[in-house]
């Protein structure tokens, strides 16, 4: 099977492709590096550009006729930048999307794996969610996504076009081989301000601390990025399978338990030394209290569970921070 990855030389495209690698999926990459970096796509068939771009994704598919599906990782993906950017987040993220479709639709490809995000949900309780549970994002970011689940359910109701969108909730981790893992040195997420925080010195802001959750603090379901690469692959596999005749159906990809912050910082500073200090803070604008996920729908659909634990991830995370320099040696941010 060949697919095509948009976004593949970022943080989840570039992990879903060494997934496919390893099984005999070939995958081809679209990517235009404004976030992706040039060192993902080494080894593997690249195309440098827009995904609103009607004459590259043509070449593609003039030159792989055999592509079988799409996974759609292209985005940006920032909620603070969503708030104080709001026309480029609906830009980059809506408008670019609905090109491409366009463009897919031309070149006869109808399998669209969508990487929508858990930031749809109404996630102000803390509480668990499942795929039918209310979609009321909170930030542009959230909203963009939502907006393209919807824009993409109509436009399979209409068309050829088959979609499914693999909700995610909070990745971390790296490819365990260390192949790839998140470019960016300095990340905005929860795991990545830690590692920082440990790396200097500094106190842990935790952002946020009157949530209606056990601590006060937000609450996410953190799932290893090589457990999200792994639902990709059975989502190419069972596409057809777990539509079951529908134009598009949404699946959350989640470990099924929630972690606040204050218990991922316990967690964290039980695998480093020194520990690391907290200090409570404001939360950030556009931030929810959070939410995890149920997990029967994947399971049923796609025989996928999250098979790789909290521990494993922060310390999966850390190892990919102690080579990232040396892996990604290209110009950085």
């Amino acid at each position: 099977m060949k697919v095509l990855i948009t976004g593949g030389a970022g943080y989840i495209g570039s992990t879903v492709a060494s997934a496919c690698l390893d099984v005999g999926i070939t995958p081809v990459i679209v990517d235009s590096l404004v976030t992706g970096r040039r060192e993902f796509t080494s080894g593997r068939e690249f195309y440098e550009g827009d995904i609103a771009d009607g004459a590259l994704l043509d070449k593609v598919f003039d030159d792989h006729p055999d592509i079988k599906a799409v996974v759609h990782c292209a985005a940006l993906i920032v909620v603070p930048d969503s708030v104080s950017d709001p026309v480029g987040y609906y830009e980059a993220n809506v408008a670019k999307s609905l090109a491409m479709v366009r463009h897919l639709l031309r070149n006869g490809c109808h399998r669209l794996l969508f990487s929508s995000s858990a930031a749809i949900y109404q996630a102000e309780q803390g509480g668990s969610v499942d795929e039918d549970s209310p979609i009321v994002p909170l930030s542009p970011y959230g909203r963009t996504k939502a907006v393209c689940e919807g824009m993409f359910a109509d436009i399979a109701a209409g068309t050829a076009l088959r979609v499914l969108s693999l909700r995610y909730f909070n990745p971390i981790g790296a490819d365990p081989k260390l192949r790839t893992g998140l470019q960016i040195r300095f990340p905005s997420h929860a795991l990545g301000k830690l590692i920082q925080a440990h790396n200097s010195g500094a106190q842990f802001p935790i952002t946020g601390t009157d949530y209606p959750t056990r601590d006060g603090s937000g609450i996410r379901d953190y799932v290893h990025v090589w457990d999200l690469a792994a639902a990709h692959v059975a989502a190419l596999r069972l596409f057809d399978v777990a539509l079951d005749g529908a134009a598009a159906l949404a699946i959350n990809l989640g470990t099924g338990s929630g972690t606040t912050v204050r218990e991922l910082v316990a967690a964290f500073n039980s695998v480093v030394s020194p520990p690391v200090a907290v200090v409570e803070a404001p939360p950030r604008p556009g931030d929810p209290a959070g939410a995890f996920t149920r997990t029967d729908r994947a399971r049923q659909l796609l025989g996928w569970t999250a098979t790789h634990s909290l521990a494993e991830g922060i310390a999966d995370s850390l190892r990919w921070a102690d080579v990232r320099d040396s892996v990604l040696t290209g110009p950085t941010e």
